[in-house]
């Protein structure tokens, strides 16, 4: 029978693998943002819109637990960057979209190529069985995370 300590114990490990990483990852986003002139808070903005966008600014504040008037100055910063646009939505001519302009994405993909590198590397060392293991359990952590998040989240009507 299998030792309930010994899952608690690997259980434990893995929390703090992933602490250590969040660290990592953090740090390493700090370094980038500071090479392209941005806060950490712009950055993360600025990633939501390249993966999920293009998005409106609700939306966004929405997807990065921002109130919207934070938001405003955001956006303001990244379109003066030349990191974004506001467009007007085809759909609905009163809706804005923000969507992210590809001509500085080079940038990033070069600041974050030894790890996209690394995490290459790392990769090779596992079966496609592993890799979809992998990939779940990090999809679930993440998922996870959003809810802790959203639950920690304060209402509008409080902040």
């Amino acid at each position: 029978m299998p030792d309930p300590r010994d899952r608690r114990r690997a259980t434990t490990e893995i929390k703090g693998a992933l602490r250590a990483l969040s660290l990592q990852l953090t740090l390493l986003d700090r370094q980038v943002s500071a090479r392209v002139s941005l806060k950490d808070v712009d950055l993360d903005c600025l990633d939501l819109v390249n993966r999920d966008g293009p998005l409106t600014p609700t939306a966004l504040a929405g997807r990065a637990n921002l109130h919207p008037a934070t938001l405003t100055g955001i956006l303001d910063r990244l379109e003066r960057a030349g990191w974004i646009a506001r467009e007007r939505d085809p759909s609905d001519r009163r809706a804005v979209r923000i969507r992210a302009l590809r001509d500085r994405s080079g940038e990033l993909i070069s600041l974050y190529a030894g790890m996209s590198s690394s995490i290459d590397a790392i990769c090779a060392d596992y079966t496609e069985a592993d890799l979809a293991l992998l990939t779940d359990f990090l999809t679930r952590a993440t998922t996870a995370g959003h809810a802790a998040a959203q639950h920690l989240a304060v209402p509008e009507s409080e902040g």
